[in-house]
């Protein structure tokens, strides 16, 4: 071949292969390690993949592992609860408001490199619940009715997963700010799935549960009034690294177009999908999107 044209073949190839690498549209999508998260970070990978996104998507991690992953670079979205973000990762002592939690997370994060979107009417704060029937029968609705009971000699139990814990936001500042305490006999730690199934049949009198969850309505649960306003807002919001957001910024309208769809009861029957009626994250995910005329 001629020399000249074996020069532009190779710079035509070079174009070709630069041009190639700056089109892709690589995401990497990450979720935590419960039913939820693992919905959330499906629907936004197959919400990504029909706009022609290669998505890699990274569930099953813990909070932290999570959040650091975020903040290194190795995840690009996922969705995150502003409570989280306000007291775990900033560790903002302070007792905001729904729209005051957002904007601080929001305003703190920035610094990081880190953009929330639109949130949610998703609010999955955390809730003590107890059997309906026992709860009734007890006197129980709220957590200070809860802390009377155990002051007064009850010895009642309670099942949490052991990230709750050990909490800043966790069990030893709840049990402090309604002046009672479980007792280390009385409190068992477990996989956050296995507190519902130890609080319906009856092994534990009380748990930790998560205010959308579905299993909440179909084991007769009642969740127990906040009556202190303890826990904070965790409004469930995509969060993007400002790096992904400049390199693609279509997905602001793509993942708040998401967000809007989400709000308590939704996201307690997509939940309810998967632990009581046992179908498929996937399925449930592809179904929820076609619904909303969000993908096919």
């Amino acid at each position: 071949m001629h020399k000249l044209g074996l020069k532009y073949l190779v710079a035509g190839l070079a174009f070709a292969l630069t041009a190639s690498i700056a089109s892709a549209k690589d995401i990497v999508v990450g979720g935590k390690n419960f039913t939820e998260q693992q919905v959330m970070a499906e629907m936004t990978s197959q919400l990504l993949r029909s706009k022609g996104f290669t998505v890699d998507k990274r569930d099953g991690l813990g909070t932290a592992p999570l959040r650091q992953a975020h903040e290194a670079g190795q995840i690009d979205v996922y969705w995150e609860y502003t409570g989280t973000s306000l007291i775990t990762f900033n560790k903002v002592t302070e007792k905001l408001d729904a729209a005051a939690t957002y904007a601080k997370v929001k305003e703190l994060d920035a610094e990081k490199g880190l953009v929330w979107l639109n949130p949610s009417r998703a609010n999955n704060t955390y809730g003590i619940a107890m059997r309906k029937d026992d709860a009734d029968a007890r006197g129980i609705a709220t957590l200070s009715d809860l802390a009377a009971k155990i002051n007064g000699g009850e010895a009642l139990s309670f099942g949490c997963n052991a990230e709750f814990y050990a909490r800043v936001d966790g069990l030893k500042p709840l049990e402090q700010a309604f002046g009672f305490e479980f007792g280390r006999e009385n409190t068992k730690r477990m996989d956050t799935g296995l507190v519902y199934q130890a609080l319906r049949d009856s092994q534990i009198d009380t748990g930790l549960v998560f205010a959308t969850d579905g299993r909440i309505p179909a084991f007769n649960f009642v969740v127990l009034k906040d009556d202190k306003g303890y826990f904070p807002n965790y409004a469930l919001t995509p969060v993007i690294r400002k790096v992904a957001l400049d390199g693609f910024p279509e997905l602001a309208d793509i993942l708040n177009g998401l967000s809007e769809k989400l709000d308590d009861a939704i996201m307690a029957k997509l939940n309810a999908s998967v632990d009581v009626d046992k179908r498929s994250v996937e399925e449930v995910s592809k179904e929820f999107l076609a619904s909303q005329g969000l993908a096919q």
